[in-house]
């Protein structure tokens, strides 16, 4: 188990946000990891409206919960809205985000600064993505399944057998 927050304060509550569309095994790396930190690991799916989704938010938790499912501390939970309006209905006090290098930390600071400042005490996270997922979005999945290429060894086999089927 992780190791609880300050004492007095309870045990942390993370959330790993993001569309997860669909998730990679570099998402699974970076929730293994966060798990480790916090008591709780709450991933939550981004049902952002503005986009249109390969896969729908009850898809991408389905597929989510099944990826997730024999690890400890580990949630899957989807929101609208404001990241900082759910995690103070989730009682977080971290936000986990992940970094694949240089290009993602201007866009991950801003957020983070904007996210302290619209809920002060909000923390957040950042893991460096695993050298080997380094390279690795849900985007470029998407665009070699498209082309019909094999992604079986970048996404976890739940999301490998969903994608063989569109």
């Amino acid at each position: 188990m992780a190791p609880s927050a300050a004492a007095g304060s309870g045990p942390l509550v993370a959330i790993y946000p993001g569309s997860f569309d669909p998730v990679t095994n570099g998402h699974l790396d970076l929730i293994r990891r966060g798990a480790k930190l916090a008591d709780r690991l709450i991933v939550a799916v981004l049902n952002n409206t503005s986009k249109q989704p390969l896969f729908s938010v009850e898809e991408r938790t389905g597929m989510l919960r099944e990826a997730t499912a024999g690890l400890d501390g580990v949630e899957v939970d989807s929101f609208d809205g404001l990241l900082v309006d759910f995690a103070e209905r989730r009682g977080a006090r971290a936000i986990v985000r992940g970094l694949r290098g240089i290009s993602d930390y201007e866009t991950e600071r801003d957020m983070a600064l904007l996210n302290g400042r619209l809920r002060p005490g909000l923390e957040t996270i950042f893991l460096l993505a695993g050298e080997e997922w380094r390279f690795l979005s849900s985007r470029m999945v998407k665009e070699v399944v498209k082309l019909g290429g094999d992604v079986s060894g970048l996404v976890p086999g739940v999301v490998w057998r969903r994608l063989k089927s569109i």
